[in-house]
């Protein structure tokens, strides 16, 4: 898939700021800190861990409330109510949340490494994720659509922690 030239010669979209290559996680406001989100959606996949070696798997499976063409979730404001062991992100919960994707921009802010190209901080453009095949969209399936107990048979190895 031809991601264009913006994409393919590294073109940066300048910002005003670049505030998360300034700032620590803990001192970003709220609007900073929600628009660190890559809109991957790879938080929203149902995971697993292994009792006996503590590794974390991720399925295809995807949260009900995922509105999987935007990969956005349809009920955000709601959905700690709605999906108890749904997790918020925070800068104080963010090192204990070890499934976290590799490829997440909360994640790789905490350690200390940069954000990707596709990420639309420095592409422009919130496509990139989708176009880069990074988010979810048209990998997944609904947990309306799958019988509990099958969930940890739809295990995919494109997601790891």
């Amino acid at each position: 898939m031809f991601l264009g030239f913006k994409a393919c010669f590294g073109w940066r979209r300048p910002q005003l700021s670049e505030f998360w290559s300034k700032k620590k996680l803990h001192e970003m406001n709220e609007e900073e800190w929600e628009s660190l989100c890559d809109g991957c959606a790879r938080c929203c996949l149902h995971k697993f861990e292994e009792v006996q070696t503590k590794n974390f798997f991720y399925t295809s499976v995807v949260c009900r409330y995922l509105d999987q063409s935007s990969c956005s979730c349809s009920e955000y404001s709601r959905r700690e109510k709605l999906v108890p062991n749904c997790v918020k992100m925070t800068s104080a919960n963010l090192e204990t949340l070890k499934w976290m994707p590799s490829t997440c921009a909360y994640r790789k802010i905490s350690e200390g490494k940069t954000l990707d190209w596709w990420h639309h901080l420095i592409s422009g453009s919130r496509e990139t994720v989708h176009e880069a095949g990074i988010s979810v969209k048209e990998k997944c399936v609904s947990e309306l659509y799958v019988h509990e107990d099958d969930i940890e048979d739809q295990k995919v190895h494109w997601v790891h922690p």
